[in-house]
């Protein structure tokens, strides 16, 4: 076989960065997921115009046959794995039986949970800038407020080496790390990229309780300064999904809700045991303090559910007058109703939730595969799954 035959019945490969280019262009894609039917069921990827069908990947060994007969003949067609291995092998078979356009997901779903997507949100009035990092696979919403040569990250993930290398990119210092509150969903980056970059890592007190790390305290009515301008970061303490929960007010702009509201839901008031006692808190931060704020601001929330709440152009945002005439979770009129909705009807909680806190504690300290086992799967934060 010449090479030029050789490349046609070879999958190509699609990363996780063209994979989410493609999906916040609203594109056509035809997934074929090979993982086990129940980690499909659980976990897969999603898109304005994608579809999937699941297939595993040991009926498929001994040839593809049977699945050719239901994949498109003219549209792009993803292979996508655990890791890549099955898929790679997979993509072959489907090049080697005519169809065209197949590729496989490099690196698999590994991959796909652990990508982080930098697109920018807007400006700030003294020159500075605000960037969302989608975690695409996971649905988790990161931040960095840019504002002269500094930069400020609020609610990192893990893989911290994306920051610091946007931040390089920019010539921009990290100087402070925030977390609005003690993740349960996933596991923080905050801590570990302070410390490298010779940041201020800052975390609510409420939430500190059982930390075994220094931090500075994130208080309601403190001004977290970036850069030499008039860019500021202002705490608003706002209960609820954790005890500590703090919202932060940016440029009097931009509203970084953390995991108490979202643009399709509001946060779960149950994943430290304590629903019952944090509730009214929800409700209070949610139909009471917030309402007091000025309904332009734009929300920009620690995590999305869906991809429905992808903007076109892959940023996750929301007015919050909008919200509170579209959001069910803020149209909950009656506190007993609410309080049944809140605690009763949850979705199922994140995996390995009660260790991820642990390590957010600091007091477990797993290698580099336990942690990424430990973030499999959505993340669950929300009250309405979908």
């Amino acid at each position: 076989m010449s090479n030029l035959q050789h490349q046609q019945t070879k999958g190509k490969k699609m990363t996780a960065h063209e994979l989410t280019r493609l999906l916040f262009a609203q594109e056509e894609l035809f997934i074929l997921d090979v993982r086990n039917r129940e980690d499909y069921e659980n976990w897969r990827i999603e898109g304005h115009r994608v579809e999937s069908i699941n297939a595993p990947y040991f009926e498929l060994m001994d040839g593809v046959e049977e699945i050719v007969g239901k994949l498109p003949v003219n549209q792009k067609i993803l292979v996508v794995c655990a890791k890549e291995g099955s898929s790679i092998f997979v993509a072959e078979q489907l090049a080697e039986a005519g169809l065209r356009d197949v590729y496989y997901l490099q690196g698999g779903m590994k991959e796909w949970s652990e990508h982080l997507e930098p697109v920018k949100v807007g400006d700030l009035r003294d020159g500075g800038e605000i960037y969302q990092f989608v975690r695409i696979g996971k649905g988790c919403l990161s931040y960095m407020i840019v504002s002269g040569q500094e930069a400020a990250i609020v609610d990192s993930v893990r893989m911290t080496d994306v920051y610091k290398a946007f931040a390089k990119e920019r010539n921009l210092t990290i100087t402070h790390t925030i977390d609005t509150h003690l993740h349960a969903d996933h596991i923080s980056g905050g801590r570990k990229l302070a410390e490298s970059a010779g940041a201020t890592y800052w975390l609510p007190e409420k939430d500190a309780e059982e930390v075994t790390f220094a931090y500075e305290k994130l208080e309601e009515g403190k001004v977290i300064q970036v850069g030499t301008t008039s860019i500021s970061i202002l705490p608003i303490y706002s209960p609820g999904h954790t005890i500590g929960s703090t919202s932060l007010l940016v440029d009097d702009t931009y509203f970084l809700t953390g995991d108490i509201l979202f643009v399709a839901s509001i946060g779960r008031p149950d994943l430290a045991g304590k629903a019952q006692d944090w509730v009214g808190d929800l409700r209070d931060t949610l139909y009471n303090r917030y309402q007091e704020l000025s309904k332009e601001l734009l929300v920009l929330p620690a995590h999305f559910g869906s991809y429905v709440e992808l903007g076109p152009d892959g940023v996750v945002s929301a007015r919050l007058g909008d919200l509170y005439r579209d959001n069910p979770g803020l149209n909950i009129a009656n506190e007993a109703e609410f309080r049944r909705v809140v605690t009763e009807q949850l979705p199922p909680q994140p995996n390995a939730y009660q260790e991820i806190r642990q390590v957010n504690m600091g007091r477990l300290q797993p290698d580099e595969e336990e942690q990424r086992e430990m973030e499999t799967g959505p993340n669950r934060c929300a009250v309405h799954d979908k």
